[in-house]
């Protein structure tokens, strides 16, 4: 079960203090991107394209005009809202499925294994880029395909932390005297697998930002002109050589988020499991 002081051994801990300081920064940007002073992140500026980063455009300008700065703080918020909101719905729900496989075994778990390891067949962004191409774009839809996308993990996981406690002498003790299941889960099961589960929620937060990045970049995610670090690499791309900074800029950003959040769940797992180093 995880600590309740988990936060404040989280601060504690070198590596995870300078990834909460860094996800904060860029959280606190994110939020806070409406009231400060940034420039329109859609308004073409025709005569002032491909500017290169100065005192007025600290992230220089793209090929339309439009401040690249503002357009990278404005896309996290794109990325953070669909990786948060789409990694919360696939742990749930790939949680709920996985702990009923394991604990009622049988043709439950038949059904729910093996839809869910016939979704874990195809690789994570050719499972999204077909959800998406049935779907069309749209924020709401990618939230769904990669909620869609990363459930059966959650799934899997769920599924043998499940069977691990399921034979523990309290959980036979609460099926004695006709414990309901929701109550064996909620109190009895859950408690026990969580950390296991959030480890691999903060982690897998990065592959989201990855795949997100990869539909908007080929065209099928959040559609333009709705600023995406993924659009923004593809519109860069084309100008590499003498504007780096459109698709180094956005590129950066999916880096440092990624290493963030990979530190903290590197924290955590250090924490709730002290014996994973030996």
């Amino acid at each position: 079960m995880i600590s309740l002081r988990l936060p404040s051994r989280l601060r504690g801990n070198p590596i995870g203090s300078m990834g909460l300081i860094g996800l904060a920064a860029i959280t606190v940007l994110a939020l806070l991107a409406p009231i400060l002073p940034l420039a329109d992140p859609l308004a073409h500026q025709p005569y002032d394209t491909l500017a290169p980063p100065s005192v007025t455009h600290w992230l220089g300008t793209d090929n339309q005009g439009r401040d690249v700065l503002s357009r990278v703080i404005y896309g996290t918020r794109i990325s953070l809202a669909v990786a948060i909101s789409s990694i919360s719905l696939a742990l749930v729900v790939g949680t709920f499925f996985g702990v009923l496989a394991g604990y009622y075994r049988g043709i439950t778990e038949t059904i729910i294994m093996r839809a869910a390891d016939s979704l874990m067949a195809f690789p994570a962004l050719i499972l999204g880029v077909a959800i998406m191409a049935i779907l069309g774009s749209g924020m709401d839809k990618v939230i769904f395909c990669m909620s869609v996308v990363m459930a059966p993990r959650f799934t899997r996981i769920a599924y043998g932390s499940t069977m691990t406690v399921r034979v523990k002498e309290y959980i036979e003790a609460a099926e004695a005297v006709s414990v309901p299941f929701s109550r064996i889960f909620r109190v009895h099961i859950l408690p026990n697998i969580f950390s296991e589960l959030l480890v691999v929620a903060i982690l897998w937060i990065g592959t989201i930002i990855q795949i997100e990045a990869s539909l908007s970049f080929i065209g099928i995610g959040v559609p333009p002109p709705t600023p995406t670090w993924g659009n923004m690499i593809k519109a860069g791309l084309d100008y590499l050589p003498i504007a780096p900074w459109m698709a180094l800029a956005p590129s950066a950003a999916i880096f440092f988020t990624i290493i963030f959040f990979n530190m903290i769940a590197d924290a955590i797992r250090d924490i709730v499991d002290p014996k994973h180093y030996g």
